[in-house]
């Protein structure tokens, strides 16, 4: 049950990350380490906004649901593994997918 809140905890921060992202007025960068792009170079900030911000909102419930299937789901610890693990990983690989698309479609 710890795990689970664990997860749940986790996911409402990308939650709000996500809400944040969306609602922000300048353009916001998909992770710490990178300088997000000047108004000047996207097209569309408010479009760019919304869908990195839809992203990181969809990365925190694949999470909170992970997280319950692999805690609440009554398989075998391997099982669990498998979906607590990666329900973390594998998002993150199609984000960053995702973040690269958004980057050719709204960068002048």
């Amino acid at each position: 049950m710890i795990c689970f809140i664990i997860y749940l905890l986790a996911a409402l921060i990308m939650v709000g990350i996500g809400v944040l992202q969306r609602k922000s007025k300048t353009p916001v960068g998909f992770y710490t380490g990178e300088k997000p792009p000047a108004a000047q170079e996207l097209s569309d900030v408010s479009s760019w906004n919304k869908k990195h911000g839809a992203m990181w909102i969809l990365y925190g419930i694949v999470i909170a649901v992970s997280g319950a299937v692999g805690t609440l789901g009554g398989m075998s610890s391997v099982w669990c593994m498998v979906w607590l693990i990666g329900g973390v990983a594998v998002p993150i690989v199609l984000m960053a997918w995702v973040h690269h698309r958004l980057l050719r479609m709204y960068k002048r």
